[in-house]
């Protein structure tokens, strides 16, 4: 059986709290997946809607990692924050890749640390 999942990917130099970290990586996960076509979205929650949570250093590896999954055909969203709390406002904090087949995401973020 195929395997789907969803990749969320944080920006490590910008040492959110836990709880902002949470709030943006529910974000990503929610705007990503409505991208998704589908067929993929339903074969992804009736397996569980698997997620994992990796980390690059800079808000240059993120856009980098944007454009090389979009030209894999990978669902994508990028999150602003609105500013209200600990970071300015139209800060990029995270990058949702997917839902889609694992081995396609894994080709794009397998070289990436988990959080």
């Amino acid at each position: 059986m195929t395997e789907y999942k969803q990749c969320i990917v944080i920006r490590d130099d910008l040492k959110l709290s836990k709880g902002k970290l949470a709030v943006q990586v529910a974000h990503a996960a929610v705007s990503a997946s409505e991208w998704a076509d589908r067929s993929t979205l339903d074969k992804w929650k009736e397996g569980g809607q698997k997620k994992v949570v990796l980390r690059v250093p800079t808000i240059k590896d993120l856009f980098e990692l944007k454009e090389v999954a979009r030209r894999q055909g990978l669902p994508t969203a990028l999150i602003q924050d609105a500013g209200l709390t600990e970071i300015a406002p139209g800060t990029v904090t995270v990058l949702g890749i997917g839902p889609a087949k694992a081995d396609d995401i894994d080709k794009v973020t397998g070289n990436l640390k988990l959080v």
